[in-house]
């Protein structure tokens, strides 16, 4: 007898795909026989499943190297640099992004574009053509964009952008203008401080499992890192630090309410009303201004600190964080942010009398968030690596 042949095919699914995540969380190139030791499974069965990886270019084997046994060689595996990719595409202080990652993360096609118009359509439209170039781009490498998420300003409920003032938008199913613009592609929106988190997470095993990865540029927003895990809250609202109140009596926001984290951190609050010259962005033209010690500049750079460390000490006394990453424009400002937050944070933070609180720039800085969007083919394809081996016979 040899069983039910769909339990027999729903075995081998997921025997697939423990294998095949085994091989996405390794940090260098795994053996056969290292796979077997950490899954249990049998030498035949692992070098079946293998045979299958290879075949549909999820795995690669990279060349013998020695296992340490009296120079032993062994053949190592480490994903595949052709096969699926992801797509990111984020709305952003120095215009539009579009980026494609491999399953590894390795950032394989980096665009820019200006944010000419911030209606919504004419957004979308610009974005679906930057699209069609990097997926004709990740063509030309041998890889499949499976995947296209947008990275948004603003709180995101099943692909309808609530609110982002930073773009004009209010109740803007981004969701489904995205599908309408790029066909064959699973398609999503989320909020982008989130994914930049969660692309910093990838990043970097040095990350701490609990980490607030702080996104300043049109809007001012929080990725929330829990025990390695992304918080969102009840309606995907976790984590809008600059609606965070740091003056009850303060400046007006255009949320409606006053004295927000956004009226006196964000670049527009730094900037004031110093018009920006046409050869530079917002964060470009700060930085100069930084730089050349212009007193105007300098003192907004301090109160926009002094404002990010108000807010992030309630966070991190709820939450019991002690590592904050500085994103998007921030991370370009830093050299000007992180003292004036950490003077805050140390006077404010009850844990940093014992345990002091780091604060420093986020690695992938400004393209943090294109890369989180892309990163979105690794669950995809992790969930259920026998479909896409299945659909690309």
């Amino acid at each position: 007898m040899t069983g039910d042949p769909a339990r027999q095919e729903r075995l081998r699914e997921l025997n697939l795909g423990l294998v095949f995540r085994q091989v996405l969380a390794a940090e260098g190139p795994v053996s056969r026989t290292e796979l077997a030791a950490a899954t249990g499974l049998t030498r035949p069965t692992i070098t079946r499943i293998v045979e299958e990886l290879i075949a549909g270019r999820l795995v690669a084997e990279t060349g013998a190297t020695p296992d340490g046994r009296a120079g032993r060689p062994r053949v190592g595996l480490t994903l595949s640099r052709t096969g699926p990719a992801g797509l990111g595409l984020d709305i952003r202080t120095d215009g539009l992004a579009a980026c494609v990652v491999d399953l590894a993360g390795t950032v394989r096609h980096l665009a820019f574009a200006p944010l000419a118009d911030a209606d919504a359509p004419a957004v979308l439209d610009r974005l679906a053509l930057m699209a069609t170039e990097a997926v004709a781009a990740a063509k030309a490498e041998g890889l499949s964009v499976v995947t296209a998420t947008l990275a948004v300003p603003g709180p995101v409920d099943g692909g309808i952008v609530r609110t982002a003032p930073a773009l004009g938008w209010r109740g803007v199913d981004a969701g489904a203008l995205l599908r309408e613009r790029i066909e064959g592609l699973a398609t999503a929106v989320d909020n982008e401080a989130n994914l930049a988190a969660r692309a910093e997470l990838h990043a970097s095993r040095s990350v701490p499992e609990h980490f607030v990865y702080v996104s300043g540029g049109l809007d001012i927003g929080a990725g929330l890192i829990i025990g390695g895990r992304l918080m969102r809250g009840s309606h995907g609202w976790g984590g809008e630090l600059g609606h965070v109140t740091v003056d009850p009596e303060g400046k007006p926001c255009r949320c409606g309410s006053r004295g927000c984290l956004q009226t006196y951190a964000s670049l527009a609050a730094i900037l004031g009303d110093e018009p920006v010259p046409a050869d530079l962005t917002a964060d470009a033209a700060v930085l100069a201004w930084a730089d050349a010690g212009r007193p105007e500049t300098l003192a907004a750079l301090d109160a926009a600190a002094s404002a990010l460390g108000v807010a992030l000490s309630g966070t991190l006394n709820l939450l019991d964080i002690d590592t904050v990453l500085l994103g998007g424009s921030f991370a370009l400002l830093s050299s000007w942010l992180v003292s004036g937050v950490e003077a805050e944070l140390a006077q404010r933070v009850l844990s940093a009398a014992w345990a002091p609180i780091t604060v420093r720039p986020a690695t992938l800085g400004p393209d943090a968030a294109a890369i989180g969007a892309a990163l979105a083919v690794v669950d995809r394809v992790s969930a259920d690596p026998a479909a896409w081996i299945a659909a690309n016979r």
